[in-house]
């Protein structure tokens, strides 16, 4: 059977918030249709070493490779413009914005009309409810529904890797 190449790669990962050391030492690897799950108490560093790997998070040290290039500097923007996705912990979603406005947000970087709304038609496939509230301001919206929007955003992007943090609160 053929190895899979990686798709995420860290080595030696340390962030800190001045004297604070939120992450200590991270190393993993993540193949193309892996699923990864970070347990860890609250406070462990798992939040902030999703922000790392989106460029959110100070890296003091270490490297982050994704899909063979090195992204350990690179800005927010980029690192998403080259397939990377988050849903945040907390979901995100634009409160006074609506649905719709917010699943375009998640669509930024793409330009086709038709991929946008083979995005959309996609997210309305996964979670009906979107599609039935797109006109409804985000922030009245139930937790639930606002996890489903944040998922449904972060997918308009067409994602190599999708990041979600505390996937469950909602």
């Amino acid at each position: 059977m053929a190895k899979k190449s990686n798709v995420l790669t860290v080595q030696d990962l340390a962030v800190y918030y001045g004297y604070i050391q939120a992450v200590k030492k991270v190393d993993m690897e993540i193949s193309q249709g892996e699923f990864v799950v970070l347990l860890g108490s609250n406070g462990a560093g798992k939040s902030t070493l999703l922000n790392a790997l989106i460029g959110k998070a100070p890296i003091t040290r270490g490297q982050i490779m994704f899909n063979g290039k090195d992204i350990t500097k690179w800005r927010t923007e980029d690192i998403v413009r080259a397939g990377i996705a988050i849903v945040p912990e907390g979901r995100g979603v634009l409160p006074t914005m609506t649905v719709m406005e917010n699943m375009l947000l998640g669509a930024y970087y793409v330009k086709d009309k038709q991929d946008i709304n083979k995005g959309l038609q996609a997210a309305y496939s996964l979670f009906p409810i979107l599609e039935k509230r797109k006109n409804q301001q985000a922030g009245t919206l139930s937790g639930g529904e606002q996890q489903m929007l944040a998922i449904g955003r972060a997918l308009m992007s067409y994602p190599k890797l999708l990041i979600m943090d505390e996937p469950s609160l909602g």
